[in-house]
């Protein structure tokens, strides 16, 4: 009896499993699709073929889905083995390969310019992601620049570029080719990246 117990839980569990995959994969392409206001618990659990309610059961609510959803890892390059003076350039090739191939972070990016909660998720991705990596790279402290500040001021560059190419499609960003973007904005990120304190005398 024991054995058969343990059986059927771990069946559930499977079950459980595959329930919230379907969930999330059918979350992440409506909310890449409609974004977040529009996007409705209703329609992703049409989605997923399976009943609204199984959604708030797993979720609890549309914010908390959309959290679950956006897990994101920008699959940042190991700075130190770049070339130091290709940093500007390898980063930004990076994210554009990024914002391109994964419809999650132009989800939340797009929901983020309305939605606190995605906003607050686009922020907690950023800084648990690049300031360590951008840390790593010349040792944190070693040149007197907090590296939360260099990536403050790398996500400018880089959501700004994502904002006005895939969201805003601003004519002349969303038509410029790809090699002209990186060669205007590659020296700005790479002096985020390395430059010296320009408050500091």
């Amino acid at each position: 009896m024991a054995t058969e117990q343990r059986d059927q839980t771990a069946t559930g569990r499977r079950s459980g499993d595959r329930t919230r995959a379907a969930i999330l994969a059918a979350a992440r392409e409506r909310f890449a699709a409609d974004g977040y206001e529009r996007a409705t618990i209703r329609a992703i659990a049409a989605d997923a073929a399976i009943d609204p309610a199984m959604v708030m059961r797993y979720f609890g609510t549309k914010e908390k889905l959309f959290a679950a959803a956006a897990e994101f890892d920008l699959r940042l390059p190991d700075f130190a083995a770049l070339p130091h003076d290709q940093l500007g350039t390898r980063l930004l090739e990076h994210f554009l390969d990024r914002w391109e191939a994964d419809d999650t972070l132009m989800a939340l990016l797009r929901a983020a310019v309305t939605n606190e909660s995605a906003a607050e998720r686009l922020r907690q991705i950023f800084a648990a992601q690049l300031a360590p990596a951008i840390a790593a790279l010349a040792g944190e402290g070693d040149d007197g620049v907090d590296p939360e500040v260099r990536a403050g001021l790398v996500a400018t560059q880089t959501m700004g570029l994502a904002l006005c190419r895939y969201v805003l499609a601003l004519g002349p960003i969303t038509s410029m080719p790809r090699a002209t973007v990186i060669a205007w904005l590659a020296p700005t990120v790479q002096r985020y990246l390395t430059a010296d304190d320009p408050t500091e005398p």
